[in-house]
């Protein structure tokens, strides 16, 4: 009896390898290289050439790892985007839940130090607060603005609508924007603030020391506006 073949074993899915810790490694160099010159030059005065020797990686590895230009771009944003979102969250909910009247103050205070308490002690963050800058005053991201920040910034701008119910939203939207403005000024202009305090030129005012004033300006500044 002539003995039957079994069938052809089906062959198994293609496995992807896992990226190499070098791999890792080069893709988040890109990353933090993309985010100090974009921050510095803007979107169009960095080039992926000058990206990818900053990052002391080849100009390939811009497309290996992250795609075009613009695709680097956006994934600069999201990266810390995501991140603050959540810390964000977190903060207002723990005010929230914390047995005391929720007030204007606590809403920018939840939205406002986690990010500068990364900016005190990062440098990339600082890099950040340009981008986020770029992002929000240029409408070609804005498919970035509404994908990565609108969704948080419509929770709080929901919060600060439930305290003051009569107001119109539109109003509580202008003081909103007006208010991260004002953050991200602080983050990126404390050496004009040092200047014009007659302090010693050139030197920083601490980052986290600047959020009390901060957050009771623009307390202030939306009371008055939305009266």
């Amino acid at each position: 009896m002539t003995a039957t073949k079994p069938p052809p074993a089906a062959s198994e899915p293609t496995r992807r390898r896992a990226a190499s810790k070098r791999a890792l490694a080069t893709a988040a160099n890109l990353l933090d290289a993309a985010e100090r010159l974009f921050a510095e030059r803007g979107y169009d005065g960095a080039s992926v050439r000058d990206i990818a020797a900053a990052a002391g990686a080849q100009v390939a590895s811009v497309s290996f790892h992250h795609g075009g230009k613009e695709t680097l771009f956006e994934r600069v944003v999201e990266r810390r985007a995501s991140e603050l979102g959540e810390l964000r969250i977190a903060a207002l909910e723990k005010a929230r839940v914390s047995g005391e009247q929720l007030s204007l103050e606590a809403v920018l205070s939840a939205f406002v130090r986690p990010y500068l308490e990364k900016a005190a002690n990062d440098a990339q963050w600082l890099a950040y607060a340009r981008l986020v800058a770029m992002v929000s005053a240029d409408r070609r991201w804005r498919h970035i603005s509404q994908r990565l920040f609108d969704p948080t910034a419509g929770i709080f701008i929901d919060q600060i609508a439930a305290l003051f119910p009569e107001a119109n939203r539109s109003a509580i939207a202008v003081t909103f924007v007006f208010s991260v403005s004002a953050m991200l000024s602080v983050s990126t202009s404390r050496w004009r603030i040092a200047e014009l305090a007659d302090d010693a030129p050139g030197e920083f005012l601490e980052i986290d020391a600047l959020a009390d004033p901060l957050i009771r300006y623009c307390a202030s500044g939306i009371r008055a506006a939305i009266a």
